[in-house]
């Protein structure tokens, strides 16, 4: 996997849905009649266990985007979808550019039943609302095991793919980012993740006298740390710091919280907390320094860091998640609170020639046995609650995560301005240049403000609001 596909798969910095609300369309899909026009297709008897009427002897047509995931996890729903539907297929094709090859196909009236939508090449979502299936009796619907699939949901995940009142995508994979260190190594040191940055300042001066660094950073990872300083500065002055941030405000990078963060980690760069030479590190070498190296403490990431980095993981390193430290310990959202996030969207084509086999491949991925075996396989947790058992497969750094949900609760949050508006370009630049000390904390805040403002100003640029 390259560095592009490696990023486009993450929630953050290349979150699919997020980019595919502004990303543009070829004129052949962008001109096509649609009207909300929706075909039939074939019907079967309706029930509990078959909410959508899917007949047998029909097949399914489901294009799945082929990046860090593969597609195996959509196989093993077809697989199920074969067994309960007497003479029925699935067909699970793979690709790496879904709108390239989708444009024609939407064009055309003859869209696949079912497509994850997701990826650098991904269909922009807003191009194509009034073809697109609602997938609310999906979420409705009971799943293999009988329960209605809205309840087995984790918060706020069906959000993202809302739009206009209207569910049309429903992120698969769930994201969630922290602080990640080796169990293992703090045991034996008797440390323990720091709850505050001045907490996080004295695990520093540890570290240093053992030889070790606090953090490390790679050149195209750089912005970890502005997710980091983003998830720590809304729990520590609240919802107001996103929203602001999201809506582009005028002296948005100037609130007090954010300014906290920053002099914190200014702190940490200027006391040597850092590794130098991070600008000029490939992000996956600077990982491996953390994770098989163990020449750093702690690394800011998402939830996809252990299936990334296990074939460079130090033996007995017991991977774990740890919520990120706050300026104070009374923040306005508790330590437990998260960034969290969807990825990977499925969407439904209303044009679709079998939409109801598409929704009940959809239907039985949010099952149980799916769920649990996409978690299993991927070292990941999908939106589906409750699927990944007490030891975690066997991984320390999925069961840090569900514990770290089910503590965080109702406290999550997500944001998608620096997808939207495409700042991570600029903001590698930025990032980079302040963990090289070549900045600091006042000059860092005025370099977002700016890229806020040129973004702000830009008529020529579509905005999003975004509460």
């Amino acid at each position: 996997m390259n560095v592009q596909q490696s990023f486009a798969r993450r929630g953050f910095l290349r979150g699919a849905l997020a980019t595919a609300v502004l990303a543009p369309m070829g004129g052949a899909l962008a001109s096509c009649a649609s009207g909300g026009g929706t075909t039939a297709g074939p019907t079967g008897t309706v029930s509990d266990t078959n909410p959508f009427g899917v007949p047998d002897n029909s097949t399914v047509d489901a294009v799945i985007f082929k990046g860090g995931y593969g597609i195996d996890y959509v196989d093993f729903a077809g697989s199920i979808f074969n067994k309960n539907h007497q003479g029925s297929t699935a067909k699970i094709n793979p690709s790496t550019a879904i709108s390239t090859e989708l444009q024609p196909r939407f064009a055309g009236g003859n869209p696949p039943d079912l497509v994850d939508n997701s990826g650098a090449q991904s269909i922009g979502i807003s191009t194509i609302l009034d073809q697109l299936e609602d997938l609310q009796p999906v979420v409705d619907a009971k799943n293999l095991e009988g329960t209605p699939i809205k309840d087995t949901l984790y918060e706020g995940v069906l959000a993202p793919g809302t739009f206009n009142g209207k569910l049309v995508a429903i992120n698969y994979v769930l994201t969630l980012f922290g602080v990640w260190y080796s169990a293992s190594l703090f045991e034996a040191n008797g440390w323990t993740p720091p709850k505050t940055w001045d907490e996080a300042y004295e695990l520093g001066e540890k570290a240093k006298a053992k030889g070790k660094y606090l953090f490390l950073w790679g050149k195209e990872a750089a912005s970890y740390y502005l997710e980091l300083a983003l998830s720590s500065a809304i729990k520590e002055g609240g919802d107001e710091v996103r929203v602001a941030l999201e809506n582009l405000k005028e002296d948005s990078w100037k609130h007090p919280a954010l300014t906290k963060v920053f002099e914190a980690l200014d702190k940490h760069v200027k006391a040597g907390h850092f590794k130098p030479g991070g600008s000029g590190t490939a992000f996956t070498a600077a990982q491996a320094q953390w994770s098989n190296g163990q020449e750093a403490l702690l690394y800011p990431s998402g939830s996809w860091i252990e299936n990334e980095m296990k074939d460079q993981t130090k033996a007995d390193f017991k991977m774990t998640g740890a919520p990120v430290p706050t300026p104070s310990s009374s923040p306005k959202m508790p330590y437990e609170a998260l960034h969290s996030g969807g990825g990977e969207p499925f969407i439904v084509p209303s044009q679709a020639k079998n939409k109801a086999g598409g929704k009940e491949i959809l239907r039985i991925m949010l099952s149980k046995d799916a769920a649990a075996n996409f978690a299993k396989t991927k070292l990941a947790p999908t939106v589906v609650k409750d699927t990944v058992p007490a030891d975690g497969f066997g991984s320390t750094a999925l069961v840090s995560q569900t514990k770290m949900l089910d503590a965080a609760g109702k406290n999550v949050f997500n944001w998608q301005f620096l997808d939207l508006y495409g700042m991570n370009k600029d903001v590698l630049v930025v990032w980079n240049a302040f963990l090289d000390g070549k900045s600091n904390a006042a000059n860092l805040a005025n370099d977002m403000q700016k890229m806020s403002d040129k973004i702000r100003n830009d008529s020529s640029i579509k905005k999003v609001e975004i509460k």
